[in-house]
């Protein structure tokens, strides 16, 4: 029998991605003491039964979470354990085993030392954490010729604990981050089914939202809304910088401007800035590839200033796509780029 911990499955209600848990594995069954009471069998010997094995502490990747709440209302996981042997050579049952669904992308550190006990990135897969505790061995184990009628057992073996902590990264193809209010949410609700909270004012965003990009042929790519970072994030500043881990899985960042506030903010200078908060936070995250994104380009304005900033990034070799996530100008051409950076050249497949 199997103990699953999921709750869960309807709408999400929060997006937890880090939360601190105590799991343990079931204790073993203790041996038996036994001897047999049977009519015509004078000398029946020890029949005491060994205990049975502790439950295990399995975690396996479900498609169906996309969240650690689940785990969050129940931050004490424990798997079930060994029954005692009994008396005529009866085995106790093995405990049960605790089953915990995890979204993929979760890391399980170890709370105390930090360690990583495991990375959960494939689809399915699954691992078991803590073994449950070996049942002991009934008296009839050792009975041999010389000590015929042993009067003792072995207790089970005590399962493993531990605290461990949850970390869940997203697993996206495309990052896509930037100052708020730009316009993230807006392209991502363009492109996919991906219905964010979209306002005017900043911050609306308060938790990564993901969404399934439908390519040509049935191809498809999975894009990563981050909310919105500001400069002295990861010093705390507006949310922090928290939510930036979900970006060290994706293949491509996606930074996206706003030139309509020109000249009252400088785009190249919060650009720049995004990219040391990235490096203070991880310096192989701000090495990852860049495509910068220049949203509202239907606002005459911002193609006028656009042509202002072009050099900048032309000098670094990296690509500016102007478009417009309220009347879809430049998407279809953004897409076709990141699809080549994914799988390369297009070919009859395809």
């Amino acid at each position: 029998m199997v103990r699953a911990f999921a709750v869960c499955t309807g709408k999400i209600m929060s997006f937890i991605d880090e939360v601190k848990i105590y799991v343990k594995s079931g204790d073993g069954g203790s041996g038996c003491v036994s001897f047999r009471r049977e009519k015509f069998i004078p000398l029946g010997g020890p029949d005491g039964g060994d205990g049975g094995k502790g439950g295990d502490v399995v975690c396996r990747v479900s498609s169906q979470l996309a969240t650690l709440l689940d785990m969050r209302q129940h931050p004490h996981q424990k798997a079930g354990r060994g029954r005692n042997g009994m008396g005529k050579d009866k085995h106790g049952a093995a405990g049960d085993e605790l089953e915990m669904l995890l979204p993929r992308g979760t890391v399980i550190k170890d709370a105390e030392s930090g360690e990583i006990l495991a990375d959960l990135t494939e689809p399915d897969s699954c691992i078991v954490l803590l073994k449950g505790g070996r049942g002991g061995q009934g008296n009839a184990r050792f009975k041999t010729a010389t000590h015929k009628a042993p009067k003792f057992a072995q207790p089970g073996e005590p399962g493993e604990e531990r605290w461990i902590r949850l970390e869940l990264k997203l697993m996206a193809d495309v990052g896509l981050l930037g100052m708020p209010s730009v316009g993230k949410s807006s392209l991502i609700t363009k492109i996919s089914a991906a219905r964010p909270k979209i306002a005017d004012y900043p911050f609306t965003t308060l938790k990564p939202n993901l969404g399934v990009v439908l390519y040509k042929n049935y191809r498809s790519f999975v894009m990563a809304d981050i909310p919105g970072l500001i400069e002295g994030a990861s010093e705390g500043a507006g949310l922090g910088h928290r939510f930036l881990k979900h970006l060290e899985r994706t293949g491509q960042l996606l930074h996206m401007l706003d030139l309509a506030w020109m000249p009252e903010r400088d785009p190249i200078a919060e650009y720049e800035a995004l990219n040391r908060e990235l490096a203070l936070f991880n310096p192989e995250l701000a090495e990852k590839r860049q495509t910068v994104v220049v949203n509202k380009i239907d606002l005459p304005n911002v193609r006028e200033n656009l042509a202002g900033i072009l050099p900048y990034f032309q000098e670094r070799g990296i690509k500016v796509f102007p478009i417009s996530a309220a009347t879809g100008e430049g998407i279809a051409e953004l897409l076709d780029d990141i699809a080549l950076n994914l799988w390369g050249e297009p070919d009859e497949t395809w």
